[in-house]
């Protein structure tokens, strides 16, 4: 496995609080942080979650942005005591949310929910078509080719030759890797 596909997977979301109305503050001096410190393999990704709406005033619709979470930014970040201590040192920054000085990252879902990964590029990137040898499960180091893929249910379906005979298998996207 790659170092980027290593720090890609043990990378994990965060939420970070932070004084009202300084979200992209915080966001724009994290981010000059994480370059000036050569920090960007350990912090992969700053976003203020935003929504559009529209908003009719004298009788035209106009199409705005808000923050979908005031007061709020997300990082994705490999949480160690350097990484840590760049988030609480921002200007802005009031703290990680979790109990106690403990960070706690977002679950898969919670991540997915909130819309601030790409579907694809948070199970891997994989095409329909494309070569994968299974990594876990009964049908460990069987090789196969993704013939459907479910990203609701976090699924792939895999045909695998067994006995001589194509097996359609459905597998999680935490059970295959590219070859």
């Amino acid at each position: 496995m790659s170092d980027d596909v290593l720090r890609e997977n043990t990378a994990k979301w965060y939420v970070i609080h932070t004084y009202s109305g300084h979200e992209n503050k915080v966001k724009a001096n994290m981010e000059a942080m994480v370059q000036n410190r050569h920090m960007e393999d350990v912090i992969l990704d700053i976003q203020v979650p935003m929504e559009e709406y529209v908003e009719e005033k004298d009788g035209r619709e106009k199409l705005k942005e808000r923050k979908l979470f005031p007061s709020y930014v997300l990082v994705k970040m490999i949480m160690n005591d350097e990484t840590w201590y760049l988030v609480r040192n921002t200007r802005g920054v009031t703290g990680f949310v979790g109990p106690g000085s403990k960070p706690v990252p977002l679950s898969d879902g919670e991540v997915l929910a909130l819309g601030v990964a790409d579907k694809k590029e948070f199970f891997g990137g994989f095409e329909v078509g494309e070569s994968v040898k299974v990594k876990d499960g009964p049908f460990e180091d069987f090789v196969g080719v993704i013939d459907a893929m479910s990203y609701d249910k976090g699924k792939v379906d895999v045909i695998i030759s067994m006995f001589g005979r194509d097996t359609k298998v459905e597998l999680s996207f935490n059970q295959i890797v590219k070859i």
